[in-house]
This record gives C-alpha cells, structure tokens and sequence, in this order.
C-alpha cells in the first residue's frame, strides 16, 4: 500500500517479502521494474483489480494481468474509463478484449470507489518533533529488563544486551564457576522447576534464581527440587540421562549417501512434475511457494470457497495446510499443492540438512535437547529426526538413509499406545484398565461401547472412529476438532462424546479433576511428580481458556509417557554398564515412544530380550502394577526396513 508514496530516490519503502530477515528497498525504479507503471498509478491498479485483504471490491473478472495492460497502457483510471467509453476501438488496437471494455463501462462506480479507497490521504494532520534525547539517553535498562523478565521474552533479553554493548546485571559474578557435571544438572533443574523455561541459559538461571553465581543457583535449586516433590524424578530419571544424550549424541548414526542422493534426485524430479501440474489446472505461471500468489489463484481465478475460512494476521485468507485440506475434492489442484508442499518439506527440512550435515565417516549427530520441551519429552534438531513424516511412501522414505554400523544391527522398541495406557493407570477407569490387563485392543473395545455392538461386530471404520477418539480425548478435543477429524455431522461428533463419557466415566471425572486441580495449583502433575506450569486456565478470553485447558487435559499423560521412556532408557543403560556391555550396544535415537539401538550381531538376541522385559517392566519397578506395558519390537540393517521380531 505504501509503495504509492514512493518518489524517485527521495521517499522509498522498505517492505518484507519472507518475514523480518528478507526485505527490500523500493525506490521508483524498483516499483516500475516489479509493476511495469509509476507509484502513483497503484491506487489506480488497485481499483481495477482490487484488494481482497483490504476489502476492496475492484471490477470482478478484471485480474492481474488485465489491470496491468491498462493502466501502463492508458494511465489514471479516469482516463482508462474515458477511452473505454468514448474510443473503444482505440483499447482493442492494444489488444483489450471486448469483455474487458464492458466491465469497465458497467462497473464504473465501483472501479472510482476502490481507487479512492486505495489511494492513502496525504492531508492529514499531524503534527511531529524529534526528540532532544536519543532514545539511548532516555531509555532505563532496569525497566525494560524487568518488563522482559515479566513477560518471558528471554530472547529478546538476549538481543537488547547485544545491541546495547552491554553485559547484564550480572557482570562482575563469576557465572561459570560451576565445573561442567554440576552446570548441562544446574539447566535440568532449573527447568524441571519452571517448565516454560527451555534450554536455559545462564542469565536466565541467575535470574530464575535470583543469584550472584551458578554455585549459588545450583543450591538454591536442589532444596527447590527437594521441597516440590521432584528430587526423585530428577536423580532416577533426568540426573542420569544428561550422559545418556551425550553419548547418543557423539556416537551419531549411519547415513547412506548413495540412497539419500538418489532420493534427492528422485524427488526434485516429482517436484517438477508436480509444479508442472499445478501450473496447468491454474492456467497460468505464479510462485507457487508465495501465498499471496496461490492464494489469488485458488480464491479469485478459480473461485474456490472454505466454509468459515481462516485468514492471516494481515487479513489474507490463509493458504496454510489446514485450511487447504477443507477443499479436498473441490478441485484436482488441491491435491497437487498438497503433494508439492510435502515433497518441497523433505527436500528442504531433511534431505538438503543433511547430506551437509553428515561427518567425514558419514554419520549424522542430530542434536538431542533434554530441556526442549515443556511436556517432558526429549526433543530433536540440526535436524529434527522427531518430525520425519511416516504417515506417506515420500515421508517414510527417508527413514531407508538410516543404516547400520558393520557387525551391528538396529534394533527398535516402540511403546504400543502408551499414551492410553498412561491415560488408564491415572484416571483408574475401569472399562479401560480392564481393556489393558486382558490384553484386549482398547480401540475395538470403545467402539464397542461407542456403537453399541459385540466387540466381534466391529468393522475397520468403526474402530478407525474409535481411535480418532480415543487420541481426540487425550489431546482435550472438542466436538468441532473431532466433527473433522472424524470428517462427520456435528450432532454424531457429540453423541459419540457423551457416549464416550458415559461409558468411560472413570475418565471423564479424571479428566475434570485435572482441569480443576490446575486452575487452583497453575500446574499439572505426571505420575513421576513432574510439573507443567500452564497460564490462561483462570483467562475471561474463552480460546485462551480451552487452549489452556487443553494443555492441562494433555499435560499429566504426555509427561507421564515421557517419563516413562526416559525411565527406561536409564534402566537399559544401567543394565549395560551391569553386564559390562555398554560397547556392544549404543542408543542412537529416541523418536516419541520409540527407542532405537545399534547392537552387536553376538549380542543382539540376548539383548532383546532383557531390554523388552526392562521396559514392559518401568511401571511394576515402581510399584504400578494396575496397568501392564507393551512394547513392539523390529530389527533390520536399514530404519526404514526393519522386520517385527514381537
């Protein structure tokens, strides 16, 4: 909007066309070389063409193209509208179609009413002085640190010390005078305290702790994790685990290049294929990775429409995956788009990261942060090995790069629905605990329950239903997220949730219970006793409310899951060092439930065995014995291609 106001080398704009760190300069040159006409002829661009954004209607039928042929063609929209209606002829010499010429004579008004609304008012008045201070001089450190500390922006905190050449408050401590072990303790404490502090640094523990030095926060948060209740969640489980993700971290995985360049190859080829597509069904060429751009196409060149569509901070209506899924079946185009953005993603998120990634011995050591997250779980970057798409052929590809050291096989023990498992042993439901000790699968049995039929009786569709409600539960969905993802009416979404409560009501009061506890405690706690400090339970704004609600439902189960894992990788590791084998099998990765190790040929039976007892056997070591653990286990050469052992 603002690129009207641009004259010659004096006025420019400074835009931003990929957020914050890809911007632009536009001088007057630059506007022509972009639009083909001056800066002030914009609002008259826009008041043939319109803006959607801004809600400006524009003539209907009269796009990109057209509106750019007139007005660097004829110039003002007066003028435009003149010849169109005196000299027709002379638009048609200039290959203006007869249509064209009658949308402008028949929409005249509207074409005059979005160039006024387009164009910006210069006349205003306003009255401006520069300050007699720089805003250097005038500003106070200790105000706008502690407005960051009370707001959490910690990485701003960061930034203002660096643009202001300073050192923070803390400048003449000794900060690092903790030797390496009591520190990546001192980070896992402070953030078992205060979840919503992640990957702390250490102004933000000096902080936290209100301290002088780290020796002084390292006491202060060991009698804290002592007095919460956490000492034991952090000496079994977290203590333990900062070597286990250091070791998993060095040792890196096998990559096979020779796979992941044919990959590469083979997927840049079906990017093409599929941007060729969609440029067809568009019936024109536009950057398909602008969303402005496929948005203008979906929306105003094909006319497609989403029922409550959702639009961008800056008013566009979104192009983003979720909205795009609605229109599955409007048009052919849909599915390519999807389809290129899911090629596009590998591309760029996996396959280029990391071929420049992989050492000189071909291995790939991802990153693995023990205090990512703010349920618990371990997360993953450089890259996100977590986040490998498995639900596709293109996603569950990537996972055949991943291979195995000589004389070694991988070996994967994955948690069979442990989430609901989790969810069985807190809420102590009876229906659902009982599903689990007779080793019954929980999905069919809500089915059951849910459609009123014998367990037998239950086809794959109903227990598909089932399952997309036993997970909608446990992530707190409501009856609008599991209409969709049921993809049915809003009356049967309801139903089955009343059902599901009245069945399972051992959970549903669970699940309340929760909600209740954390709006008077402001946090959840996993059966470990670990905290999620969750803010908006106790919020007048209704979706700041759910969404809070939400995370408090999930919070208690997820963690718990967490805990779990890592609880078992600890008891694994133990059980090595035991056996005196810790260099005959390696933990390389920890994906959500799923833990892979690198072992010996010689070894690799006997240690299958002794680590699917370890883990089915994490909740009776402490006691639990209400809910019995199931773990599934596959071994293999390659990642992706490894066969099921139980």
């Amino acid at each position: 909007d603002t690129m009207q106001l641009v004259d010659g080398d004096k006025v420019k704009v400074l835009t931003m066309r990929k957020g914050i760190k890809d911007t632009f300069l536009y001088n007057e040159r630059a506007v022509v070389k972009r639009f083909g006409f001056p800066p002030n002829l914009l609002p008259d661009f826009k008041g043939l063409r319109g803006d959607p954004s801004d809600n400006i209607p524009g003539i209907r039928g009269v796009g990109d193209k057209t509106a750019t042929d007139l007005v660097s063609t004829f110039g003002e929209i007066e003028k435009i509208l003149k010849i169109a209606e005196e000299k027709p002829e002379k638009m048609k010499k200039h290959g203006i179609k007869g249509r064209v010429i009658n949308l402008l004579r028949e929409n005249r008004e509207e074409a005059l009413f979005s160039k006024m609304l387009a164009t910006i008012t210069r006349d205003a008045p306003i009255e401006f002085s520069l300050p007699v201070k720089t805003w250097e001089e005038d500003l106070s450190v200790d105000k706008v640190m502690s407005i960051f500390s009370d707001l959490g922006f910690r990485s701003l905190k960061e930034r203002f010390y660096d643009v202001l050449n300073i050192q923070s408050s803390f400048e003449n401590t000794e900060k690092n005078d903790l030797v390496k072990e009591k520190h990546k303790e001192l980070i896992v404490a402070t953030w078992l305290l205060n979840s919503e502090l992640t990957q702390p640094k250490d102004n933000d523990i000096l902080d936290y702790f209100k301290s002088r030095t780290l020796s002084e926060a390292y006491l202060k948060a060991m009698k804290d994790l002592k007095d919460n209740d956490m000492e034991d969640l952090f000496e079994k489980i977290e203590k333990p685990l900062i070597s286990i993700i250091e070791k998993m971290t060095e040792r890196g995985i096998n990559i096979d290049t020779k796979e992941l360049e044919k990959i590469k190859k083979e997927y840049k080829r079906d990017l093409k294929k599929v941007e060729k597509k969609i440029l067809n069904h568009a019936g024109r060429d536009f950057n398909i990775n602008s969303p402005l751009q496929m948005g203008r196409v979906l929306f105003e060149d094909l006319g497609l429409s989403i029922k409550n569509h959702k639009k961008t901070s800056t008013g566009v209506r979104s192009t983003r995956e979720s909205e795009l899924v609605k229109l599955k079946g409007e048009h052919p185009i849909i599915d390519e788009i999807l389809e290129y953005r899911e090629i596009s993603k590998i591309i760029s998120t996996y396959i280029e990261p990391i071929l420049s990634m992989i050492d000189k011995d071909k291995k790939l050591h991802a990153e693995f942060v023990q205090t990512g997250t703010t349920t618990g779980r371990i997360s993953s970057n450089h890259p996100n090995l977590q986040n490998i798409p498995i639900s596709s052929e293109k996603g569950r590809k990537i996972r055949d790069i991943f291979v195995v050291t000589e004389g070694f096989t991988l070996v994967s023990f994955d948690y069979s629905q442990i989430d609901l498992r989790v969810a069985a042993l807190l809420s102590r439901d009876e229906k659902m605990t009982e599903v689990f000790k007779k080793g019954g699968d929980v999905h069919s049995a809500v089915a059951s329950e849910i459609f009123d039929i014998p367990e037998e009786m239950v086809d794959k569709e109903m227990r598909r239903k089932a399952k997309v409600i036993n997970f909608g539960i446990m992530y707190g969905m409501g009856v609008n997220a599991l209409k969709m993802n049921l993809e049915t009416t809003r009356e049967e979404a309801r139903d089955f949730l009343k059902k599901y409560f009245e069945r399972f009501f051992g959970l549903a009061e669970y699940l309340e219970r929760v909600k209740k506890e954390a709006r008077k405690k402001g946090y959840t706690k996993t059966l470990f006793s670990r905290r999620r400090y969750i803010n908006g339970l106790g919020s007048s704004v209704p979706y700041i409310r759910a969404g809070a609600e939400r995370m408090a439902i999930n919070a208690p189960i997820q963690g718990t899951a967490a805990d779990i894992i890592k609880y078992a990788s600890v008891l694994v590791d133990n059980f090595l060092k035991r056996e005196k084998k810790s260099n005959d099998a390696h933990l390389l990765l920890q994906v959500h439930d799923e833990l892979v190790f690198e072992v010996a040929d010689s070894f690799c039976d006997s240690f299958l065995i002794s680590t699917t007892d370890i883990m089915e056997g994490v909740l009776k070591k402490e006691g639990h014995t209400e809910i019995p653990l199931k773990v599934n286990v596959e071994k293999g050469k390659v990642w992706g291609k490894m066969n099921k052992v139980k």
